[in-house]
């Protein structure tokens, strides 16, 4: 299997705690899976996004309002986001054959290439529901998704994936990097190192030298490590494809139950739609 240069790494503008990397560098590290293994990655920077989410009034119940919802993100060093990328591509390969030659290439619809936006899976699914006419129509929403991921089954998915019985060294360092992660504060992180939020330094290409990471970094106690036997960061290169790869039985299961009633299953992230011909409890 051949993975493209354009196909994985992407110049990234952001700082962090080390210094981007060309594409030549990158692909070196990456494509060597004995220094994969070994790879010691640098802690994540957390902030939050607001986005607007639609929702009933409490009150009224029958009144749509915009609802500010806070969504962490995070992302990682330059290094770490370049092997993140390439090992999603190896995964994705797999993960496209296995639901291909499973039936649900048309049932999930999030992080995949497939040309069409929101707007047309939206129109997709409301067209379905025209052609089958009196039915019934499930959408429901999984709440924390990334957050409430359980370590174990991530692991075993993996290997299923691969059809390995455990996960070779390099996956394993990743499997660990993902899963058991380390994270700094966005906002407390600038404000030790005397960086601007709104302005940080153009010249500036890293956040602190490596003195600066253990002087301060480490010292003030800044970055705090993710101890709970469940949940990955959302916002890195990797963390969307092993979402997919978790919910595979289940979108299987799903998928078989829905279409023996002539219906049609959905799945975008943590967002699921389906249709049936008959009334039936989900």
């Amino acid at each position: 299997m051949k993975i493209l240069i354009k196909d994985w790494f992407k110049p990234r503008k952001y700082i962090h705690f080390d210094l981007p990397i060309n594409s030549k560098k990158a692909s070196k590290i990456v494509t060597d899976s004995e220094v994969v293994a070994k790879h010691a990655f640098y802690p994540l920077i957390n902030y939050d996004i607001v986005i607007n989410k639609i929702t009933k009034n409490p009150i009224t119940k029958n009144i749509m309002v915009l609802e500010p919802k806070p969504r962490p993100i995070s992302y990682p060093a330059h290094i770490d986001s370049h092997i993140y990328s390439y090992y999603s591509k190896i995964l994705n390969y797999k993960y496209e054959k296995m639901i291909k030659e499973n039936g649900l290439s048309d049932s999930i619809l999030a992080f995949r290439t497939l040309g069409k936006s929101n707007i047309d899976f939206s129109l997709n699914a409301f067209n379905e529901i025209n052609k089958l006419g009196e039915c019934s129509a499930v959408a429901l929403d999984i709440t924390k998704f990334f957050d409430t991921l359980d370590h174990e089954t991530l692991k075993s998915k993996w290997c299923n994936l691969l059809d390995v019985k455990r996960l070779p060294n390099d996956h394993y360092n990743i499997f660990k990097s993902i899963t058991k992660y380390s994270k700094v504060k966005k906002e407390d992180l600038y404000k030790a190192l005397g960086i601007s939020l709104n302005n940080p330094n153009k010249k500036r290409r890293r956040i602190c030298e490596p003195h600066d990471f253990r002087g301060i970094v480490r010292k003030y106690k800044l970055i705090k490590v993710h101890k709970d036997s469940f949940g990955i960061p959302q916002g890195t290169p990797l963390s969307a494809m092993l979402s997919n790869i978790y919910m595979f039985d289940f979108d299987l299961k799903m998928n078989s139950f829905i279409t023996q009633f002539g219906g049609k299953y959905f799945r975008y992230c943590d967002d699921i739609f389906s249709s049936s011909l008959l009334n039936i409890k989900i």
